[in-house]
């Protein structure tokens, strides 16, 4: 009997830790969302400034790609 209330309070334990956890979760709004998107953006935007500056260098080395 005594491991069954042992079990039991460690189940009801977890179950309020459980709980306790997912209404913490941070919800974004519309801000952030919009936030990371324009990051995406930028990142890609400096991906293709990089390639291209590397095409220039080699273009201007002599070198072909």
């Amino acid at each position: 009997m005594m491991k069954f209330k042992k079990r039991t309070a460690a189940a009801l334990a977890v179950s309020a830790l459980m709980l306790a956890l997912l209404g913490c979760q941070k919800h974004e709004g519309p801000a952030e969302s919009a936030g990371k998107e324009v990051d995406k953006a930028v990142q890609k935007t400096g991906e293709q400034i990089e390639k291209t500056g590397d095409k220039i260098q080699d273009a201007a080395n002599g070198e072909k790609k």
